[in-house]
């Protein structure tokens, strides 16, 4: 009997749809505006690049930008572009129309509630507060405290102890089949694919490898699972 359920965050509790490509180009144009010597396209470019190589939970990518553009740091424009592409973010963050009413059943349901998921600390805690979620979970572990990512087994190893469970009385939920599913699988927990759905080299790999999971197209559907 499964007692504790984990769940992700990004795309599986909210809908990211692209809200981090609206904020960045808002906190953009507002740079720009402020004296940014760069147009939209140009700045976008450049800072694009700056995300793919410092990676995207690197928190200084205005601080390289200005200076890469001026040859040192503007602090200026770089507390507009932050304050603005958070501001315009946050604005966005949206559940998806059943997250709440699933959480509320589980919870009712005399599971334990916990979050696995990629990310820092502070932001991730920051999303679930901001979306009114942090009091539904009895543990969130990200990939900053575990010192690795999904689908590496020792953030879910982490997560299964700070929750008091063992990996055969747990369940994993998710929306990325890699990180999230295999992850879970790898070290004998359950899991549930969600807000997606398998591809057929996906539904190869689990046949071949006598592997079963559940699929939920949408998460309101988890309350027919669990």
């Amino acid at each position: 009997m499964v007692k504790a359920v984990f769940f992700d965050i990004d795309d599986t509790l909210y809908d990211t749809s692209g809200f981090a490509k609206l904020a960045r180009k808002a906190a953009l144009s507002a740079m720009i505006d402020a004296g940014l010597p760069l147009s939209n396209p140009e700045a976008y470019s450049l800072l694009r690049s700056i995300i793919k190589e410092k990676g995207s939970n690197y928190n200084k990518h205005f601080n390289v930008l200005t200076q890469r553009v001026f040859g040192e740091e503007n602090p200026y424009l770089i507390a507009l572009g932050m304050i603005t592409y958070h501001n315009v973010k946050f604005a966005l963050l949206r559940l998806f129309p059943d997250t709440m009413s699933t959480l509320i059943h589980v919870k009712k349901q005399g599971y334990h509630l916990g979050v696995i998921s990629n990310g820092l600390v502070i932001k991730q805690w920051e999303k679930l507060i901001r979306l009114d979620l942090h009091h539904f979970f009895d543990a969130v572990v990200t990939s900053q405290e575990a010192g690795c990512e999904k689908p590496e087994p020792e953030i879910f190893n982490l997560a299964l102890r700070r929750i008091g469970c063992r990996a055969d009385k747990s369940i994993m939920i998710g929306n990325q089949f890699s990180e999230d599913i295999l992850g879970a699988l790898n070290v004998g927990m359950s899991a549930i694919l969600v807000n997606s759905r398998l591809t057929a080299e996906e539904e190869d790999y689990l046949r071949k490898n006598n592997l079963e999971i559940d699929v939920a197209p949408h998460i309101g559907l988890i309350r027919e699972i669990l």
